[in-house]
């Protein structure tokens, strides 16, 4: 009553046999296909938590700079400003990470909550009325009268190209992971399972345990096993290179320290030209809000913390580094595995399943 194992002369095998051999080799060929995908795996993931370290070490980077900005020249407003800086940078840093949202959201946002700030505590420092409609009023002003002229768009502008790359990138990476994790999990079809049993227990059932099959024959069976794994080659190859691209980017024009860097510069741009146009500024304000409550009044800088910056560069430089390094070592390791899955039938056909260095192997029938 054997099913796959049939053979003319006398079998110690059962039917129930042949069932446990097909428990075995899907089993087998599971972990077979976990230990080959573990290290690639093992790469992605790990560069992935790296990458995404590094990008949270220059964001922090460039906040606590952006931050020492207002507490080194615009002191009047450096306390209620940290609010909106926060903000901006953990918006960058959900978008990085995928989020649905727009890097120019992030930064009109921020350019909102900034001018009732900048507007009563550098414009018109003597302004004490800042109730919440009045604030409302200013942020929506805000977008009509384009108080930062061409600096906010220009910031935009600037983030957009280079946060694009590292976005993609880190999106890439977990459908990395995400297509790995699913080819593991290929059922393996019954046919196939079949073949295994024939190929790897068969010639046990004539009591010949240490006899192994033919290279060419289990190159035959695993390639028949493994079509549908095998057809990703040609997208695994297109993936690789997006990769490399999305790397190059990211250390090329459109480089992420650099705009990272610029964003405290852009900002105290953008200010000093709403300070430069005060007085057409607070006409068309008075026009459209009102006239707010003024009185002379020193303005508190209390609870200003300075930021170190010395040791922060020094945490900057050693971030970019790590940052320059995992991307060339990450993508040199890649680029070694664009074969991966045309070879996964080679490989798995590798080491102690098949008889390399004898004469005497079994071909699916018969030694030979």
């Amino acid at each position: 009553d054997l099913q796959i194992c049939q053979h003319r002369a006398p079998t110690c095998c059962t039917k129930k046999m042949e069932e446990s051999y097909q428990a075995a080799v899907r089993r087998e060929r599971t972990q077979s296909i976990q230990a080959l995908n573990f290290e690639m795996n093992y790469m992605i993931v790990g560069h992935s938590t790296a990458f995404q370290e590094a990008f949270e070490s220059l964001l922090r980077f460039a906040g606590n700079r952006t931050s020492s900005l207002f507490e080194t020249a615009y002191r009047p407003m450096a306390k209620e400003a940290a609010e909106p800086v926060k903000e901006l940078f953990t918006d960058i840093s959900l978008y990085i990470l995928g989020a649905e949202t727009t890097v120019e959201s992030a930064v009109l946002r921020f350019f909102d909550s900034l001018f009732p700030l900048v507007y009563s505590r550098l414009i018109n420092p003597g302004i004490t009325d800042l109730s919440e409609d009045y604030t409302e009023c200013l942020r929506l002003t805000r977008q009509d009268i384009n108080p930062f002229g061409r600096y906010s768009k220009n910031m935009v502008t600037e983030l957009s190209k280079s946060l694009w790359a590292s976005r993609m990138l880190s999106q890439a990476l977990s459908l990395g992971t995400e297509v790995i994790n699913t080819t593991e999990h290929a059922a393996l079809t019954k046919e196939c399972s079949k073949a295994l049993v024939k190929m790897q227990y068969c010639p046990h059932c004539q009591g010949l345990t240490l006899i192994r099959p033919c290279v060419g024959y289990c190159l035959n069976v695993m390639r028949g096993c493994l079509a549908s794994v095998s057809e990703l080659d040609a997208q695994w190859r297109e993936y690789i290179s997006t990769l490399e691209y999305l790397t190059n980017e990211m250390a090329a024009s459109h480089d992420l320290e650099i705009a990272l860097m610029g964003i405290r510069n852009s900002i105290n741009e953008a200010i000093l030209h709403a300070q430069l146009n005060g007085p057409q500024l607070s006409a068309t304000v008075d026009k459209v809000c009102g006239q707010p409550k003024q009185q002379g009044v020193n303005l508190s800088s209390a609870n200003i913390v300075p930021v170190k910056e010395a040791t922060e560069t020094q945490a900057f430089t050693m971030a970019l580094a790590s940052l320059n390094n995992k991307r060339r070592e990450f993508i040199s390791y890649m680029k070694r595995s664009r074969t991966f899955y045309a070879s996964i039938a080679e490989r798995l056909c590798d080491g102690d399943l098949v008889m390399r260095d004898s004469s005497t192997c079994w071909n699916g029938e018969d030694v030979v």
